[in-house]
């Protein structure tokens, strides 16, 4: 929807790549139009997104560099280094799918 008219348009998710799989509702995405027919999309470069499911770190396992496979809110799974948490928010480079920072 473009925010300042309102209006709907469907994007087809091919034109954002990979990046399609780290889109929620409400984002903001740039997308090119060529005689009213998008040509390019572009998803931000990074999203916060929220745990749904992870294993729970073993006490000891925080200090090392090891990762553990951990599901977000889009469904997607990603690596998120051992102390992060079912419920925490983490933020995720949309090009690569990797791990940046956990967000407070």
């Amino acid at each position: 929807m473009d925010n300042t008219s309102y209006e709907q348009f469907n994007i087809p998710k091919s034109l954002f790549e990979d990046s399609a799989r780290f889109l929620k509702e409400g984002m903001n995405v740039i997308v090119s139009f060529e005689s009213d027919e998008p040509i390019i999309a572009k998803a931000p470069n990074s999203v916060e997104l929220e745990i749904t499911y992870t294993e729970p770190a073993v006490k000891g396992d925080t200090s090392t560099n090891d990762l553990k496979y951990a599901t977000v809110e889009t469904g997607v799974e990603i690596k998120v280094p051992m102390f992060v948490n079912q419920g925490d928010r983490v933020k995720v480079d949309t090009a690569t799918g990797a791990y940046l920072e956990r967000v407070k």
